[in-house]
């Protein structure tokens, strides 16, 4: 454990499920790893004054507000970390880049290209000034995520030929289930697409090293009308002019109000990869009994290697460089010192989960924060992945037809 003075006072934006994982992160981090400073969870920020004091008592943070903006013009606060829908990802991060806050922003960085490019430009020239930024891409901190890259950088694999990368879970199979934020394109910008699609995207770049330059794609909505959540006044008439909503979801009396579906429900696409690989990606949330089902598969002229989430403390390996007596696919179990990230957890076979990831992810963001370096996922990273999403949906839009990936700009690349 550190003995370091230095502290690193964070403000976190937002409180519901991923704001629970880094709030657990930010708690344990410092538990667990020597580091050169301290994370301090010192403020908590969410639109409702009764649920954000719950949360901060609950989630462990020193005080709270409902005001995003203050949490940001305090001198107090050195870090901002944003768990709020997509819809203000650019806005907050924007302004705390601007007042000379480090910032840790949840991915899809943006809902639009337009709004990343702004937050990468905007990044580079905070990055001038020592300010630090980066994007929460968690799964490239699973240990045998960060084994898999280690195998293809080392040459294990040969000449990477194809990449196969599966996203699948069943949250909305239930036409009942209501019209969420996540189903609302001015909120979340895309539905599994952006939401678990921009995982697998950001994964398979980081593992193989290279990056997608082109798509071929379809998506589909198949339920498009929804009930809207209790509550919802107002919203109705938005959407379908049916008229004010009551505190019950009904429609004057007459029964469940329903809005329309804006986002994918799912999304399947080809990709080429700047090294010559062909790729294979599908998201769905439409995946009857699939709850968060992440599988990458990734094949060379040597060897194969394979993750899933499932049995995310495993990898399976492939060496075609055996003897064709030995050959077979070897269970790796990552949970020895010398794997990443394990040498601070538990004995070898004693594996980890889930939430782990976000605390490594910590640990690799106040590491490079206090140490000056640039830590990665960087804003420029996570630009290249919305222009991959911008891609995969123009396609969608033109029957498929192939759409070349738009570069990123120049003074902004990773």
């Amino acid at each position: 454990m550190s003995t370091t003075d230095r502290q690193l006072r964070v403000g976190m934006v937002g409180y519901a499920f991923m704001g629970a994982a880094h709030s657990q992160a930010w708690r344990t981090v410092n538990r667990v790893y020597d580091l050169p400073a301290r994370a301090r969870m010192a403020l908590i920020c969410g639109r409702d004054a009764g649920k954000v004091a719950d949360a901060a008592d609950r989630l462990g943070w020193e005080a709270h507000t409902t005001n995003w903006r203050d949490l940001i013009a305090r001198d107090d606060i050195d870090v901002v970390d944003v768990c709020t829908p997509g819809d203000s990802h650019a806005e907050i991060a924007l302004a705390a880049l601007a007042a000379g806050k480090h910032v840790l922003c949840e991915k899809p960085l943006a809902n639009t290209v337009t709004e990343a490019r702004a937050m990468a430009a905007a990044a580079a020239t905070a990055q001038a000034a020592g300010v630090r930024s980066m994007c929460g891409f968690n799964y490239r901190r699973v240990p045998a995520v960060t084994m898999m890259r280690q195998l293809v950088a080392d040459g294990r694999l040969g000449v990477i030929r194809h990449v196969r990368a599966t996203y699948l879970q069943d949250w909305i199979v239930d036409p009942q289930f209501p019209l969420v934020w996540r189903l609302q394109r001015d909120k979340a910008g895309s539905g599994a697409l952006g939401d678990i699609g921009a995982h697998i995207i950001d994964l398979t770049q980081f593992v193989t090293g290279q990056r997608i330059t082109g798509v071929s794609a379809i998506t589909e909505t198949f339920v498009k009308e929804r009930p809207l959540p209790a509550g919802s006044s107002g919203l109705a008439a938005t959407v379908d002019g049916a008229g004010p909503v009551d505190g019950h979801g009904a429609v004057d009396g007459h029964g469940p109000a329903t809005g329309t579906v804006t986002v994918d429900d799912a999304a399947v696409f080809v990709a080429r990869l700047d090294g010559g690989s062909l790729a294979t990606y599908e998201a769905s949330r439409f995946a009857t009994g699939r709850k968060n089902a992440l599988r990458v598969e990734i094949n060379g002229s040597l060897g194969t290697v394979a993750f899933d989430l499932e049995r995310l403390n495993e990898l399976e390996f492939y060496d075609a460089t055996r003897p064709a007596a030995e050959q077979g696919f070897t269970r790796i179990l990552v949970t020895e010192g010398e794997h990443p990230y394990m040498s601070a957890w538990w004995p070898p076979g004693h594996i980890i989960g889930y939430e782990h990831s976000f605390t490594h992810q910590m640990r690799d963001f106040i590491e490079a924060v206090a140490t000056g370096a640039d830590p990665t996922p960087s804003f420029a990273d996570a630009l290249q992945v919305q222009l991959v999403l911008d891609a995969v949906t123009r396609s969608a839009e033109l029957g498929s037809s192939w759409t070349e990936v738009e570069p990123a700009l120049a003074t902004v690349a990773a």
